[in-house]
């Protein structure tokens, strides 16, 4: 009977939890850019953290983010809108409002070929300013200086997203050092899924449950053709149909905030629009990254390799940072649970309430915090910030947003081995 009492007493608190959460679509009519989904440009909610509990510190931080806003990541987009726009222009197919936007996108044309898939000024501010706010929240952690580890992915704009944040925790407290790495030996940390990654691993891919039952979630939509014809007074002998030009410009739309053009397709598409929208999107979202979720195991390995070797005093080290793309950090929130995301509804009308894709937008990032008490070693509780707000966890507690790290580690390590 006691088990069963605190059994209960789990399951309640993990529902009100989840239920004292704003739902999806009222966080969509108080921010509709967050309908932009994972193109979404990073913005710190204001939140305040739960204290720790009496006589625990935080003592130690692990870390997961995606780089910060950037141009698109393929510059394809910028090819096919332009050979569309300059044959309709010169054959007089589009509108007085596509005409607008003719001369609007050929003048940004050069930025944005030169441009493509690389870090904006956005995208370098949203690291530091998560850095410090990291900082500044858990000062203990900092104050005294020490080691820190940053990794990054190859790609670049992963690169400086990494030298952003670290800048500027060193310019917070010069006596932090910070050893950075972008290699081929660390892949398998933040992207193992990289074909240079040396080491190959073997993973089942899932497929979500409410693959099944997609034909229930009634969703019929004009958008993308409506879109089409604002630009164009007729795509007939263009190279691609209206679907597809529909598709261009909305993806186009959706990435100006993360490179400071917002308004240059003002009349074209809206943000109500979007959000009209983000349901059935964000159900290819979840399909999406809840698909390739095991291939994240090594990540979440490293996550407790490392914390371990801090926690026993092997290493000492104030942070573990690591810096990849959205394709890693989405299957690791599904991996790890992260606010239910892992519940694999039946129901496609449920996937709402488990994930939403703007937590995999620019810059997005899991913080592990680490607190320290009194009664040893083993004396360590956990707690997840999902883009700097509180998360709940599918791990046992009596004492959320915390969670021991014993039972922390003890659940993954056996998630681990369940998916290979």
């Amino acid at each position: 009977m006691k088990h069963f009492l605190i059994a209960m007493m789990l399951c309640l608190m993990t529902a009100t939890s989840w239920g004292q959460g704003v739902s999806a679509l009222d966080q969509l009519k108080a921010n509709p850019r967050k309908a932009y989904g994972n193109d979404y440009p990073y913005k710190q909610e204001d939140v305040r953290l739960t204290k720790a509990p009496k006589g625990y510190k935080a003592f130690y931080i692990s870390h997961y983010a995606r780089h910060g806003s950037r141009y698109y990541w393929t510059d394809q987009l910028y090819k096919d809108l332009d050979t569309l726009l300059t044959t309709a222009h010169e054959k007089q197919m589009l509108t007085p409002r596509g005409e607008t936007f003719y001369g609007n996108f050929m003048n940004i044309k050069d930025e944005l070929m030169t441009g493509v898939s690389e870090l904006t000024d956005l995208g370098w501010q949203q690291h530091q300013g998560i850095a410090r706010t990291m900082y500044n929240r858990f000062p203990e952690v900092f104050k005294k200086g020490g080691d820190v580890y940053a990794i990054s992915s190859l790609s670049g704009r992963c690169v400086i997203s990494m030298s952003a944040f670290c800048q500027e925790l060193v310019q917070c407290n010069p006596k932090i050092e910070i050893r950075e790495q972008s290699s081929r030996f660390t892949l398998d940390g933040v992207v193992p899924t990289d074909r240079q990654n040396p080491v190959k691993h073997q993973f089942k891919f899932a497929r979500p449950r409410f693959e099944q039952h997609r034909d229930q979630f009634n969703h019929e939509s004009t958008l993308r053709q409506d879109v089409a014809a604002r630009v164009f007074a007729s795509t007939e002998g263009l190279k691609s149909d209206a679907t597809r030009i529909g598709s261009d410009l909305i993806n186009l739309y959706t990435s100006l905030p993360s490179i400071g053009r917002e308004g240059m397709m003002d009349g074209i598409v809206s943000d109500a629009e979007m959000v009209d929208e983000w349901e059935a999107s964000n159900l290819g979202s979840y399909a999406w990254v809840f698909g390739p979720q095991y291939m994240m195991v090594p990540i979440l390995q490293d996550i407790l390799a490392k914390a371990e070797a801090v926690i026993s005093g092997r290493v000492k080290r104030l942070a573990d940072l690591r810096f990849g793309h959205d394709t890693c950090i989405g299957p690791l929130t599904v991996l790890m649970g992260i606010n239910g995301a892992d519940r694999d509804p039946e129901d496609p009308y449920e996937v709402k309430n488990c994930y939403q894709n703007w937590n995999t937008c620019k810059a997005s990032n899991i913080q592990l915090i680490f607190y320290r008490g009194k009664g040893g070693a083993d004396d360590v509780l956990v707690k997840c910030l999902l883009n700097g707000c509180e998360a709940s966890l599918p791990v046992p507690t009596t004492n959320y947003p915390y969670y021991r790290w014993t039972d922390f580690r003890d659940f993954y390590q056996k998630r681990c081995e369940a998916a290979k």
